[in-house]
């Protein structure tokens, strides 16, 4: 099977951690960031208007080590999403789940690369279809 086209870029990362009220004001009131969806008490993802950050209630107490949960590249439609899930498995990948759909009108699925990181593939509408270009 051939690849499906290319990735519109790495907007997506996902981070755990226990004091996600603390992190959510630092994100928003000093980075400047805006809530994209609060999608519950425990998921808050962020934005600075291209991109996605996703901040995780953990159970774990802060320990000074950084806590990825995950990253993602973005995909333009939800088909081309299912294109990259089946074109994955026909590689071999390790797949983790299938393609669902969230509240807010994405959809991914997850892998991992061979050192074991986890890979989201995701359509969101929010940033999905974006194109950049260089300054001039």
């Amino acid at each position: 099977m051939e690849r499906p086209g290319r990735f519109n870029g790495m907007r997506h990362i996902a981070f755990t951690m226990p004091n996600l009220e603390e992190c959510v004001q630092f994100y928003t009131e000093i980075m400047g960031m805006e809530i994209l969806n609060r999608a519950h008490e425990d998921l808050v993802y962020l934005t600075c208007g291209n991109d996605n950050l996703s901040l995780g209630r953990s159970d774990l107490p802060a320990s000074g080590v950084q806590r990825m949960d995950h990253f993602g590249f973005i995909v333009d439609s939800k088909e081309e999403l299912d294109q990259w899930y089946l074109y994955f498995k026909s590689k071999g990948v390790t797949l983790l789940d299938r393609p669902f759909d969230h509240g807010d009108g994405a959809r991914s699925f997850h892998i991992t690369d061979p050192a074991g990181n986890v890979i989201q593939p995701i359509y969101h509408p929010a940033i999905s279809g974006q194109r950049f270009s260089l300054p001039e």
